[in-house]
């Protein structure tokens, strides 16, 4: 809780269009694990509007092998991000070929073993290049870095950072690590059960980049329409809250894309229109707040 309270959390998951258009949400109890979630969801989604093929989107901490596995084995395809450690070796024969020289955008596939014993099984790891990536990567990693040295040369106090190795009692820079480190500078994994011909790298790059509607949806309903913090203890209050955050972002986004302007000063221009009913002698006037300029603009945008 970013509030620091101790009250129980409860689990919050929504379906979004490719766009960030909600489509559906639904809530756990804050305990509920992935698969106990994720499954029920999309077999009702799939039940109601009667789709067979589902791709599963998701970041690299959602899902580990096991849930990989049952999402699979449930019929579903999948995309989610990897961690890049294993990228020297399951790349080692293009950095052979060609000497590490990566092209911006260039895409590489390997295939690693996930999970042990029963639950391993070989997945199709696609690796994307970003120049931008690289550079940001490289700051950071030229950051670290620094951290390290100042800690070998005495500077700053020994600290848990990044790269540095302790040799007996005396502090050092890893230069191993830090090479390793910059082999990985501006690569990114993912994992897909998608066969290549099915969906190219890119394709699968592609749509992961998606996953930031995801993300901006979640952050519209949480800051935009202050979906949090809330706290009722009551299921019907917190179905009932959910479902006015629900359908305000739904109307929330088809306003945005259909008159380009943000949710943000959307609320903002509309928010003061009001209708005020007066009622003198017996008859009722209805007064309205005239719109202003920007409010105006939305308005005749919207077809209003």
């Amino acid at each position: 809780s970013k509030e620091r309270r101790v009250d129980p959390q409860i689990l919050v998951g929504m379906l979004v269009t490719a766009g960030g258009f909600p489509l559906e949400v639904h809530e756990f109890t804050g305990n509920t694990a992935e698969t106990l979630t994720l499954l029920p969801v999309l077999r009702t989604f799939q039940d109601r509007h009667q789709v067979d093929d589902v791709v599963v989107v998701a970041d690299a901490g959602m899902l580990s092998a096991s849930n990989l596995n049952a999402l699979e084995d449930a019929g579903f395809s999948f995309i989610v991000g990897s961690r890049i450690s294993k990228a020297p070796y399951d790349l080692a024969d293009h950095f052979d070929k060609h000497g590490g020289v990566l092209h911006d955008g260039e895409t590489m596939e390997s295939k690693r073993v996930m999970g042990t014993g029963a639950n391993a099984r070989e997945r199709r790891v696609v690796y994307h290049y970003s120049y931008k990536r690289d550079r940001r990567d490289n700051y950071t990693l030229n950051k670290q870095v620094e951290k390290a040295q100042k800690i070998a040369d005495g500077t700053r106090p020994l600290r848990k950072d990044r790269f540095v190795k302790l040799t007996g009692t005396r502090p050092s820079v890893d230069q191993t690590l830090v090479d390793r480190a910059r082999q990985l500078a501006g690569l990114k994994g993912y994992v897909s059960n998608i066969p290549a011909a099915r969906l190219t790298g890119n394709e699968v790059v592609a749509a992961y980049h998606d996953l930031f509607q995801v993300e901006r949806s979640f952050r519209m309903a949480k800051t935009d329409l202050r979906a949090r913090p809330m706290f009722h203890h009551e299921a019907d209050s917190i179905h009932a809250h959910l479902t006015i955050v629900f359908t305000a972002l739904a109307i929330s986004r088809h306003l945005q894309d259909t008159t380009g302007v943000t949710i943000r000063k959307i609320i903002r221009a509309l928010r003061p229109l009001r209708d005020i009913t007066i009622s003198i002698a017996g008859n009722e006037i209805t007064a309205t707040t005239p719109p202003g300029p920007d409010a105006h603009a939305i308005l005749t945008a919207a077809g209003h």
